[in-house]
């Protein structure tokens, strides 16, 4: 068996799982400098889910050649973070008007395999989101 490559993916939707920190940097790469308004997160304490429809810059189909280039374009990405027991921020305004930018995801552990997922944004702000394992 293989790993799956973009090219597996064509025009259809990608569906990405992180499981592990290496796995989170991966996906931190793909959603680097994505932008969404304030208004586009949702905490939902009952179902322990945090989530954000970004509009991410399609990195993975970002191929120029000499003979044409494929448009670069942003899309419409739902980020959703599972068994997230909490949020924090700092910096984010979480009205339509503010336009945030996405940096990076990381994963900060504690020692009982819990930790934060962390969303460094641009402009200082960070979101913090409490996870299981």
């Amino acid at each position: 068996m293989t790993d799956a490559t973009f090219e597996d993916g064509t025009e259809k939707p990608l569906r990405l799982v992180a499981f592990e920190a290496g796995d989170l940097e991966v996906l931190s790469s793909l959603a680097q400098d994505a932008v969404f308004p304030g208004n586009e997160m949702s905490w939902r304490a009952k179902d322990r889910r945090f989530a954000i429809l970004l509009n991410r810059f399609r990195w993975e189909d970002a191929v120029s050649t000499n003979s044409g280039a494929r448009p670069y374009e942003r899309v419409q990405s739902l980020l959703t973070i599972e068994q997230a027991h909490g949020v924090r921020s700092q910096g984010v305004t979480r009205d339509a008007d503010t336009v945030l930018s996405l940096l990076s995801l990381s994963i900060e552990p504690d020692e009982d395999a819990a930790g934060e997922v962390v969303l460094t944004l641009a402009g200082d702000g960070v979101l913090a989101i409490r996870v299981e394992a």
